[in-house]
């Protein structure tokens, strides 16, 4: 099994509570910035805030993809993908955010009814991280949970510098 303990019932209530309120707290993030604040690079070596959105859309589109195949296969290897290649695409770095906003809230509806009807030994189900190794559905919600906060903190600091 995985080398991280089980979360708590009230852990993963926490977590999955903070999945559920990213979609309203990115939203606010992001409330009125004109095209030139999404897309501008503020920072050097960072990402935009558009960026920065589109891929919480990309990232938690694979995340939802990996639990679903935790829980119905055996053991599942994870594709790599190239978060920083993605980010350069032309729909990950205009300044056309609402859908990739609608596509946050819709899904974490969607994740958060699945964490919420998820049994003891389905929070345990693995698959196989081509560089983490192998993570439960515990693991990605741990990543995940946090992964949305982070990059809140990664918009609010880019906005800071401009």
């Amino acid at each position: 099994m995985t080398a991280n303990p089980p979360l708590t019932p009230e852990e993963r209530r926490v977590k999955i509570a903070a999945i559920a309120a990213l979609p309203e707290r990115l939203s606010q993030a992001v409330a009125g910035l004109s095209p030139q604040q999404l897309t501008t690079h503020y920072l050097e070596n960072e990402w935009s805030v558009a960026q920065n959105v589109h891929h919480l859309a990309d990232a938690h589109l694979n995340a939802f993809a990996r639990i679903k195949l935790m829980l119905t296969a055996e053991r599942p290897t994870f594709f790599a993908w190239d978060q920083p290649s993605w980010a350069r695409l032309a729909d990950a770095d205009g300044p056309f955010i609402e859908d990739s906003l609608d596509l946050l809230r819709g899904l974490h509806r969607r994740w958060v009814a699945l964490l919420g009807s998820l049994s003891e030994e389905q929070w345990r189900r693995v698959g196989l991280h081509p560089e983490r190794g192998e993570m439960s559905v515990d693991d990605q919600l741990r990543t995940y949970a946090g992964h949305g906060q982070a990059h809140l903190d990664q918009i609010a600091k880019t906005l800071a510098a401009r």
